[in-house]
């Protein structure tokens, strides 16, 4: 039996950290100390500890609750989650308000406000509870990541309506609270993050909930799907009334010279935004109107987005490499310093195709002025020849393909800008690069020999490297070659290799020119994918063995936005490379090569167990090799230049006492 006197203060204890989280969260106002707060919300969780009959799903201390999930589960929004088109001038509006207003729209009115940079969510809520929040994914599906957005102080858990309600947002983190988060960084010797939107984003995809609780993240509501209210300046009125935080940047207009007035004064002012932006949402402010206009594509015909123009910064071009994407077609990319534009760190730029490099008339050496197109992709605008070097040669693209890619033909089709690969097969090239994936050299994937890889993107089943993780039983038990049986161990493999070995997996990705000793090497020294990827030409060429074509060759991949999507979207299925610090194993410093045929293991057994004790493998001996492991049918060649270069020479039983077996 629960006394009266504590579920009186259970109730009031709620009720006044609710009123504490609005003010603080929402408004921005405190009615009392972090720390008074703080021990209001102890008291709580020791009552509801010792009462857990009297926990409700929206107490305070349920906001962090629950496992570490393993996947996120894919959900149908019930109503299509759209983008809106891109304008980027005065005239774009114009004419897009003439055609609507050719639509039956006449002058319509216009509810203007800022375009929050965040990542786009969905809040649903039943019996005024919270019950999913769900990201846009494709705008049709998404990913529901509830136990995430629970833990947002400002994300209200209930509220004071009772009907079905859709609230839709940007999840974001202020300026102010990113700069703390990377000050944080740099005491701990962390690298910083790069930007908000991709932290937050980041943060909203951890599957363990107290990741996301650790972050100051905000949720700021802009549209409510339901109830459906006449008007989208209600809509903002209704929100705020329900507890949720929004811009307070919203104004309506008349006419489009108010609209375009205040989108400019924006521009000045955003700046001083707690939150990141690059634009402006211009709707029209009717919602019947608004629905009735209907949707062109993925884009609704009612509503724009204005951007606004992107940051520039200058640079001197180091390099310029060209990569091969999955269809064979070569696409130059200029590679330059680190420079920040528009909130990130960039330090490659696609030159799309010969014929743009000739317009742009850039070079090795020139200094170029960088933007970021829509705040996204970065582009070169200009070169400033005033600055360009006195021995400066135009590129020549085809001598480049040549020296890059000698072993290659390339050829250019009447009619196209670019060059590809002679003789190119997006399908084949697929088959191949799925195939050495999942190789022994590899991730060592069982199952996935070149029938079974052939069968599933024949199928349709595999568009890409990254559809092997979103494989289902059903799906692969589908083919003939397939039992029940076969079809779940497939799925178990190709499950069990998502924490590969960081070395394995950059040989898997099928950079050129990337051996497995090269991998490992690079391995070692970056640590981790991430910093592999923000690598620069001349920390590349720093390192023993890193010449510049290798060097140019892992840019180009890096640079490849093809291969950056393929990255990101194997990192949202959960596939996480780790490296494995093998600096401190018994063979540290010696080097192998072995000849001939063992009894006990094959070549590539004694490669991987000469590695993961720390020592090297290579397929030839060097001046530097310190033992060769001489098998039968042993090859004179390897023994010769044993005795040339003092390599020790020792049998299977040796190499197997000093591996300890």
């Amino acid at each position: 039996m629960i006394p009266n006197d504590v579920r009186e203060r259970v109730e009031k204890l709620r009720e006044l950290i609710n009123n504490y989280r609005y003010h603080y969260h929402v408004l921005d106002e405190s009615i009392m100390s972090e720390a008074a707060a703080d021990s209001l919300k102890h008291e709580l969780s020791q009552l509801e500890e010792k009462y857990p009959e009297l926990v409700t799903p929206d107490s305070p201390t349920q906001r962090v609750a629950g496992q570490a999930l393993d996947k996120f589960q894919k959900v149908a929004h019930a109503e299509r989650m759209i983008s809106l088109a891109d304008v980027f001038s005065e005239e774009e509006v114009a004419d897009w308000l003439e055609r609507i207003s050719k639509l039956g729209a006449i002058k319509p009115e216009l509810f203007v406000d800022i375009k929050m940079d965040g990542l786009a969510m969905a809040l649903i809520y039943e019996d005024g509870l919270l019950k999913q929040a769900i990201t846009r994914g494709d705008g049709k599906v998404g990913e529901d990541v509830t136990m995430n957005v629970r833990t947002i102080e400002n994300v209200p858990l209930s509220i004071p309506q009772k009907e079905h309600t859709e609230v839709r947002g940007e999840v974001v983190i202020f300026k102010e609270d990113f700069d703390k988060l990377n000050a944080q960084q740099r005491a701990k010797g962390k690298p910083e993050f790069a930007n908000p939107r991709n932290l937050a984003a980041g943060t909203i995809r951890q599957l363990d909930p107290k990741i996301a609780a650790s972050r100051p993240l905000k949720f700021m509501g802009y549209d409510m799907v339901s109830p459906n209210l006449p008007k989208n300046s209600d809509v903002y009125e209704c929100l705020d009334k329900l507890g949720f935080r929004t811009s307070k940047q919203q104004k309506i207009y008349s006419d489009i010279n108010g609209a375009m007035g205040f989108i400019r004064e924006l521009e000045t002012s955003r700046q001083d935004l707690p939150f990141g932006t690059d634009g402006a949402v211009i709707k029209v402010n009717d919602r019947k109107v608004y629905q009735a206009l209907g949707i062109v594509g993925k884009t609704p015909r009612a509503a724009v987005a204005f951007k606004y123009p992107a940051e520039e910064a200058t640079t001197v071009v180091k390099d310029i490499v060209i990569s091969i994407g999955r269809t064979g077609a070569a696409t130059p990319v200029a590679v330059f310093d680190p420079v920040h534009v528009a909130g990130s760190t960039v330090r490659h730029a696609s030159l799309h195709n010969a014929d743009e490099i000739t317009r742009l008339d850039v070079r090795v050496g020139d200094t170029v002025v960088i933007y970021k197109a829509g705040d996204i992709i970065p582009q070169v605008n200009r070169v400033l020849t005033e600055l360009r070097p006195s021995n400066s040669e135009a590129y020549d693209y085809e001598k480049a393909l040549h020296e890059q890619y000698p072993e290659l033909e390339f050829e250019r089709p009447v009619g196209e800008v670019v060059y590809r690969v002679k003789g190119s097969n997006t399908s084949e090239m697929l088959k191949r690069a799925v195939e050495y994936y999942a190789s022994k050299s590899a991730l060592n994937i069982e199952g996935l020999g070149e029938k079974n890889v052939e069968a599933l993107i024949d199928a349709g089943l595999v568009g890409s490297i990254a559809d092997l993780y979103s494989l289902t039983a059903g799906q692969v038990e589908s083919l003939d070659r397939f039992a029940e049986i076969s079809a779940h161990k497939l799925i178990d493999n190709i499950q069990a290799s998502k924490n590969p070995p960081l070395a394995r997996f950059i040989t898997a990705i099928g950079i050129r020119h990337i051996g497995t000793q090269t991998a490992l090497d690079l391995a070692a020294h970056f640590k981790t994918l991430e910093a592999l990827r923000d690598t620069t030409e001349s920390e590349l060429l720093e390192m023993p063995g890193i010449g510049k074509i290798v060097a140019e060759s892992i840019l180009a991949f890096f640079a490849d936005e093809d291969n950056l999507a393929l990255l990101d979207r194997l990192k949202e299925l959960g596939v996480e490379p780790i490296y494995q610090d093998t600096s401190g194993g018994k063979l540290n410093g010696l080097s192998f090569v072995v000849t001939g045929t063992l009894d006990s293991m094959g070549r590539d057994a004694a490669a991987e167990k000469i590695r993961a004790l720390g020592g090297e493998f290579h397929s030839s001996v060097v001046k530097t090799t310190t033992y060769l492991v001489a098998g039968h049918n042993t090859g004179k060649s390897k023994l010769e230049k044993a005795a040339k270069y003092g390599t020790k020479v020792i049998d299977e039983d040796a190499f197997l006492e000093i591996l300890g077996e």
